[in-house]
């Protein structure tokens, strides 16, 4: 599955109730999911709406700290958010995919964010396991 940014963050963005920088910016996290997690851009709005998220030894249910930069590109009418991830270390996982969301530390009140698939799984054995997300989240006019 292609990644993709979930429809709620559209909204709350316009809103105003999701700043990606600037003076106060809001607070981020990445959890990582299973295969078996299908996001679905319209219907999932918070954090309880994920499923299968990823669990083993070193990896922090809910997720690692993930720092935003806006990049503004004229020349092609768009807004390109990309990621900084905080690192798994000694884990033992297997993940499919990447949630990012707006933390607020209720699940019910987590924001969705963007989906990002690696394309397969990726695992970790007793190691770092960093997540790159070499495609920024895209809003495009």
């Amino acid at each position: 599955m292609p990644s993709l940014i979930y429809n709620s963050c559209l909204e709350v963005l316009c809103k105003g109730n999701i700043i990606f920088g600037g003076g106060s910016p809001s607070t981020f996290k990445a959890m990582l999911v299973t295969s078996a997690y299908t996001p679905d851009k319209d219907a999932h709005l918070t954090r309880t709406n994920v499923s299968n998220e990823v669990t083993g030894t070193g990896y922090t249910s809910t997720g690692n700290t993930a720092t935003p930069t806006v990049t503004k590109d004229t020349a092609n009418d768009r807004l390109d958010i990309s990621w900084s991830i905080a690192n798994w270390t000694s884990a033992t996982i297997t993940a499919r995919a990447v949630v990012i969301y707006k933390s607020t530390g209720t699940a019910s009140t987590d924001l969705l964010v963007g989906y990002v698939d690696f394309g397969s799984d990726v695992t970790s054995t007793n190691g770092t396991f960093a997540v790159t997300v070499s495609t920024p989240l895209r809003f495009q006019n």
